[in-house]
């Protein structure tokens, strides 16, 4: 995939909606670091919050003179279930990996490092998103400053993949992780910078829709728009817990039969190779009741005007999520005035004020409960709506994270912080314990997989 063609945005279209302080904040660490050569780094260019984030964000940044840059990496099938598995890892749950697996992450690690240096000759700062090319690093040969983002929700990672994947991070200047709760003992607490993601609402998802406009959309897609319906907008993945959205409804469609359920998914993004064994897996649990209405991209999630309807149109929004590292869909609706029901985890609970903007829920019967309060009280549902718009105007909008962003590179660049320097002793142990079998690769053939 490599380098992405992208425009500039100039930050004056975001008058409005930007504080004057934090405005003038943003254009004064912006001329200090004109020219200052930055480069993203993922693994997909559509598909999944860190691609929507990049796409606005990068060119946010070029439109303030910086020459930021987005470069994706291409693998193939085996790297992605590789690195899925270092992602669910990551996010709790039992995780083990043979020889082969690791060499596949780090050899595509190392041609990235490699096909990055000689695309943008020695960037000034490289961010690098998530744990897929956590190893890059690694591989760097000309001290380039790097910074490592985690998307992910580290409240309880497993032990081994923490064990091998963390200790990478003695080669970033800095780490960037969205809440106080995911700096535990695995990450480097005098090397980690907090902010949580942000959404853009000049993008066709987040810009005003009306509401006939959006039942218009829903209507064509096969929703009876006079009945209540309740939305989930998210990656078909387990974390999102699909089938526990689809108990949460039956529980409410005995007290509401005209009740509708729509799940609107996500399988554009190539380092996801679950999302289609979780659509299918849906689709059965789901059965075929007429009023549950599952719809996959492309067909529709290709197109984010449908999925502005969805969020704009339904009677409630749920988000019930098991893990999330923030769940920007969650944003997506507060900003369009819709209290949240979501799952009690991670970022969600940085959003969510339980019972002021939205709720909070740890089961299929709390969710169901408060669907059926906000079905039962529209002046209250609508009270609560206000309120999620406001906090997600104060705390979660695009320019936000982009102020954040140039804060933590002029620390970097001011030297605030140390850059990193590892002798190939250092390096060759990084890989040696990359490359280390797990525990219980070890255990399950009774010799070091080969």
């Amino acid at each position: 995939m490599g380098a992405l063609d992208l425009d500039l945005t100039p930050l004056q279209n975001y008058d409005g909606l930007i504080d004057a302080d934090a405005r003038q904040e943003i254009v004064s660490v912006a001329q200090s670091l004109k020219g200052l050569r930055v480069v993203h780094v993922n693994t997909t260019p559509n598909g999944g919050g860190v691609a929507e984030i990049l796409r606005s964000l990068v060119p946010m940044m070029r439109g303030l003179g910086i020459d930021a840059r987005w470069w994706v990496l291409e693998a193939d099938e085996r790297f992605f279930a590789v690195t899925k598995r270092l992602h669910n890892g990551l996010q709790g749950r039992p995780t083990s990996l043979c020889r082969k697996d690791v060499e596949c992450y780090w050899l595509h690690n190392e041609e990235a490092a490699t096909a990055i240096e000689l695309t943008f000759d020695s960037p000034d700062i490289l961010v690098l998103h998530d744990p897929q090319v956590m190893a890059v690093p690694v591989f760097l040969r000309n001290g380039i400053r790097t910074v490592w983002h985690c998307h992910i929700d580290l409240t309880t990672p497993s032990k081994s993949i923490q064990a091998r994947l963390l200790p990478l991070t003695q080669f970033y200047v800095r780490c960037v992780v969205s809440m106080q709760n995911y700096v535990h003992s695995g990450l480097p607490s005098d090397k980690v910078s907090v902010f949580p993601p942000a959404i853009d609402p000049l993008s066709p998802k987040n810009l005003p829709l009306s509401p006939e406009k959006a039942r218009q959309i829903l209507g064509r897609l096969g929703i009876d728009t006079s009945r209540p319906l309740v939305t989930q907008v998210s990656r078909f993945d387990p974390w999102k817990d699909p089938c526990g959205v689809v108990d949460a409804y039956r529980l409410v469609k005995n007290r509401v039969p005209e009740l509708q359920l729509a799940l609107v998914g996500a399988l554009t993004a190539v380092d996801d190779p679950e999302g289609i064994q979780m659509w299918r897996s849906a689709c059965s649990y789901a059965g075929d009741d007429p009023d549950i209405h599952i719809f996959p991209q492309p067909e529709v999630g290709g197109d984010e005007t449908i999925v502005n309807a969805f969020q704009t149109a339904s009677s409630v929004v749920v988000q019930k999520s098991i893990r999330e590292g923030f769940g920007l869909t969650v944003t997506e609706a507060m900003w369009k005035g819709m209290p949240v029901v979501g799952g009690n985890c991670g970022g969600i609970r940085l959003q969510i004020e339980n019972g002021v903007n939205g709720y909070l829920v740890s089961s299929a019967v709390e969710c169901a409960e408060r669907i059926v309060d906000l079905l039962g009280d529209p002046g209250r549902s609508g009270m609560m709506g206000v309120a999620a718009r406001e906090s997600v105007r104060r705390r979660f909008l695009m320019p936000r994270l982009l102020l954040d962003y140039l804060r933590l590179f002029q620390q970097i660049v001011n030297g605030q912080f140390c850059q990193p320097e590892h002798c190939k002793e250092t390096k060759a142990n990084a890989v040696a314990g990359l490359l280390a079998p797990t525990r219980a690769s070890r255990t399950s053939a009774g010799k070091t997989p080969s």
